[in-house]
């Protein structure tokens, strides 16, 4: 057999490049929602045989089926899941309080998230590096009974390691500690904490891991970016923070995380476990695993949903909300994101909200970590300013922060960017927030930031060079996988 291939190597290349071209271009035609990037993939697989269906394979499949096995459903038979029903908040309710476009914001989101919208919860936002990790670790410290964390970046740095030691030392006083960390950004750094963590004896998972130990195909596009801490399930950590030094010192990168409680928690859990269970088979059912709302009062606290994304089941949950939210802005919509790069779709329902005379303002930093996106958004921003948009640069340090308000009383924050990896590939969790002071401490940071930042123009995008322009345009046309 191996004389044969040897002799007809070519017509071996020509055959094989027949057979895996024409499967990788069927499935990019069938599965693909735009005609755009469906007419992209099979140009690239049919204009690079065998490599462009290698290519396809690696990067061009955004979807994961997987069993939803840790679900609400999974959870009735404990009694607190049955007991969340008291929690639960009506339209009726929602439209009373924030106003009748805000009640139909709660209808979509009943249609759109698998999670409920429900009161009894407390959030508390974290503005600095120092203030979430301390946090973190506090509430590590104090646990009694169970965690599970999951993130895209830990790095083995004196952050890391403080929060792993914080982990480990729970771990041996007994309680049951489950660790999640993105196999992509558990090699942020060398050695990984990986190994740090398994020589303490915390049980870990590496999600995707074989993207690295012999290429998982064909999801080694997809990535964890949530941001998850769990603890006792009382208390939950979400939002845009890494595990990594870099948020902490005078010159680090700026970024926002989110302490809450109440009955969201159950959701959050929920998300931890099922990715939990996906690596590892491990069902989180035991007593240990309850939530407990001791202190969550029905009705009273913030309205609080759990939205929950990623090329599964959920795929695009959160660019479908935030349209809904779009249409519903009266005064204004306010976003920071370090990257803002949505598809036509997205840009369109900003540009529809200026036009119908909402004060549209995007936040990006001036100082990016990823040069090409910078670039990238360059070239897109004239699209966002055509129809009355504003967009800023903020001065300062890079500014992690993924943050949205509309109408200083609906907010949206979370571990999801602006852009397709994040809309549409990455697994994310985000929370859909109806509370007028969380939404004036986002304001007055983001008043914070426009005071010092610079203002992107039209005139000033025409006046770059030939060749910058060109450049930026040139990577625009790479921002789908960026």
């Amino acid at each position: 057999m191996l004389e044969v291939i040897q002799i007809y190597w070519a017509e071996t290349l020509a055959v094989l490049s027949v057979v895996f071209g024409t499967v990788a271009a069927t499935h990019a035609a069938m599965t693909k929602r735009e005609v755009r990037s469906a007419l992209g993939w099979v140009g690239v697989i049919i204009l690079s045989p065998l490599v462009g269906a290698m290519i396809y394979a690696v990067a061009g499949i955004n979807r994961i089926r997987r069993a939803t096995l840790i679900s609400r459903r999974a959870l009735e038979l404990d009694e607190i899941w049955r007991s969340l029903s008291l929690y639960a908040i009506s339209r009726e309710t929602v439209a009373t309080q924030f106003g009748p476009r805000f009640g139909q914001m709660k209808l979509l989101g009943d249609k759109v998230s698998r999670h409920p919208l429900s009161s009894g919860n407390l959030i508390a936002m974290l503005t600095t590096g120092e203030e979430t990790f301390d946090a973190m670790c506090e509430a590590i410290e104090a646990a009694q009974f169970s965690i599970i964390l999951e993130t895209y970046i830990f790095d083995r740095d004196v952050v890391g390691r403080r929060v792993a030691d914080c982990l480990i030392a729970a771990h041996k006083r007994g309680v049951a500690v489950r660790v999640i960390v993105d196999a992509v950004g558990a090699r942020y750094s060398v050695p990984s904490i990986i190994g740090y963590l398994e020589e303490g004896g915390v049980p870990v998972a590496v999600f995707n891991g074989q993207v690295i130990m012999g290429l998982r195909l064909p999801y080694a596009n997809l990535r964890t970016h949530r941001k998850i801490l769990v603890v006792d399930g009382e208390t939950a950590f979400v939002g845009g923070m890494n595990i990594r030094a870099g948020f902490v010192g005078a010159d680090s990168a700026r970024d926002t995380h989110f302490r809450v409680t109440g009955p969201v928690v159950a959701d959050i859990l929920a998300v931890a476990a099922e990715d939990w269970h996906f690596e590892t088979g491990e069902v989180l059912l035991g007593p240990e695993w309850r939530v407990r709302l001791d202190d969550a009062l029905p009705g009273a606290g913030t309205a609080i949903r759990a939205v929950v994304s990623g090329p599964d089941t959920h795929i695009e949950t959160n660019h479908r909300l935030l349209l809904g939210a779009f249409s519903v802005a009266e005064r204004s919509i306010r976003i920071v994101s370090p990257y803002f790069l949505p598809d036509t779709t997205f840009i369109a329902a900003l540009n529809t909200a200026a036009r119908r005379g909402v004060q549209v303002d995007v936040i990006v930093p001036s100082q990016n970590n990823l040069a090409i996106v910078a670039r990238a958004m360059m070239g897109q921003f004239d699209q966002i300013l055509r129809d009355g948009c504003r967009v800023h640069l903020s001065s300062g340090h890079f500014d992690h922060s993924k943050l949205m308000v509309i109408d200083r009383q609906w907010c949206f924050i979370g571990s999801s960017n602006l852009d397709s990896r994040s809309l549409r590939l990455n697994f994310e969790i985000d929370l859909e927030v109806y509370d007028r002071v969380l939404a004036e401490q986002i304001e007055d940071g983001i008043d914070e930031r426009l005071a010092t930042a610079e203002q992107v123009t039209l005139e000033g995008l025409r006046a770059r060079s030939l060749p910058n322009r060109m450049i930026d345009r040139l990577f625009w046309l790479g921002s789908p996988y960026l």
